[in-house]
Formats: C-alpha cells, structure tokens, sequence
C-alpha cells in the first residue's frame, strides 16, 4: 500500500504574523520563515496520517479525539490552540476527528470524548478523559512532560 501524501498545517506566528506552511509528518521544530521564531504546532491529522505523524515528531505530542458534535470537545479547543502557542518549540498538538477517522480511536481504546492523550517517540505516556478548564489542561500536560524528563 503507497503512503498517502502528507497534508500540511498552516500556522500563523504570534511574533509576526507570517503564515507558515508545515507538513503534518515533519520532524523537528518549526520555524517562522520569517523571524525564525517557535511556532505553535497544531494540526488536524486523520487515520491515514496518524502513524507517521506520531512516529517522525521529534516533539512530544498532545492528541487530542474530539468530535465537531461535541459541547466538551469545542470547549477545550481554545484552550488547546493557547497551550500550542505557550509551548511552541516543546509540545505539538495533534487533532483526530473520531467521525472522520474512528480507526485511531477504537485502536487506542477510547470510550469516551474529549480524550487527550500525550505521546513521546511513539509511546503514549499520559491520558485525560473529559474536558479541562485551560489552567487544569496546562497542569495536566507540564506534568506529563515532566514525567518525560525524568523517565
């Protein structure tokens, strides 16, 4: 089976506004073309893009399965794109629609939305069920990568 083409996230920098152009499976850290600045990394991947998206992030990444239908799952989503931004350079967010791609979440065993769930070369290392507000989120996620440092 051919790999599918990557599809890419479009982020604009908080520093000068630029939009870059990221595709989804890229290693690394991403840079503004511009002012060379972090970006923050949020990307909506689906079940074909999901393995290699997980596999090449050199970054942690938070995943994130929520659904368009779902109250809790539009709620965290600011909170979401805000800690893309404060963790620019440490963390990326990875989006997965269970309507769209419910492959990922049924082989990831999840019974419920929101789940966000933190990944690390591959491996998942934490999970939450249920949304956060954005003060517990970021709690939840400097723990986890926390965990990573000392592991």
């Amino acid at each position: 089976m051919a790999a599918s083409p990557a599809h890419n996230a479009v982020m604009a920098c908080s520093s000068c506004g630029t939009r870059n152009r990221i595709p989804n499976d890229s290693a690394g850290r991403p840079q503004c073309s511009s002012c060379h600045k972090e970006l923050p990394w949020i990307a909506n991947v689906s079940t074909a893009e999901f393995d290699s998206v997980v596999r090449a992030s050199a970054l942690p990444i938070l995943l994130d399965l929520w659904a368009p239908w779902c109250g809790p799952c539009r709620a965290v989503a600011p909170a979401l794109e805000q800690l893309s931004k404060d963790l620019a350079g440490t963390l990326r967010v990875v989006k997965v629609n269970v309507d769209d791609s419910p492959e990922v979440s049924a082989r990831l065993g999840v019974q419920g939305i929101p789940t966000m769930a933190m990944f690390f070369e591959g491996t998942e290392v934490a999970r939450q069920v249920g949304a956060l507000s954005q003060q517990a989120l970021r709690i939840w996620a400097d723990e986890a990568l926390r965990s990573l440092q000392t592991s």
